[in-house]
């Protein structure tokens, strides 16, 4: 078995990925610490053509030497807007019919793995604050809350990691499964 070079891998290019048909989900980013998980976050979004991004609060937006390193290039395709108060986005989302799930470790939460989409709808997924997580307000006010199921002795994984696990499960659930 031959690795694949870059040439062979059929990427899109920056013009077509901006007009290419996205996948019916939103990122929401709530007062995230680490540029790197910013561009990782980025990086992953660009992976499985996620509409947008939300930077909110004290999340650093692009340019930005840190985010571009993990980014690598993504801040340049996927589109993303800084907005100052997380709920009031929250709000702004669930007004356009958009299912707004906080990722977080939550009373009644819905496990990941037992996690359903409907494929007509537009889900934003908000990931927390490395060490305080999604802020309880912004709780309270989402449709649903989802967890990671973990089965180890640590209690969270890096938000750059819960957010490639949960878009590739939801992407996979939206465009894999209704093929």
């Amino acid at each position: 078995m031959r690795k694949l070079k870059n040439n062979e891998l059929d990427r899109l290019s920056v013009n077509d990925f901006k007009t290419a048909k996205k996948t019916p989900l939103i990122i929401v980013l709530d007062n995230i610490r680490s540029l790197n998980n910013i561009g990782s976050v980025f990086r992953t979004s660009d992976a499985f053509l996620v509409e947008k991004i939300y930077l909110c609060g004290i999340t650093a937006t692009p340019p930005h030497k840190d985010i571009h390193k993990t980014a690598l290039g993504s801040t340049d395709t996927v589109a993303w807007e800084h907005v100052e108060n997380t709920i009031d986005l929250v709000e702004k989302l669930k007004s356009e019919n958009i299912v707004v799930c906080a990722i977080e470790q939550a009373e009644h939460a819905t496990l990941l793995n037992d996690f359903k989409v409907e494929t007509n709808k537009k889900y934003a997924l908000i990931f927390g604050n490395e060490v305080k997580g999604v802020a309880q307000d912004v709780v309270n006010a989402s449709d649903v809350t989802i967890e990671i199921p973990q089965f180890g002795t640590k209690h969270s994984l890096n938000i750059s990691v819960s957010c490639g696990v949960v878009v590739w499960d939801v992407f996979s659930k939206l465009t894999l499964t209704s093929k």
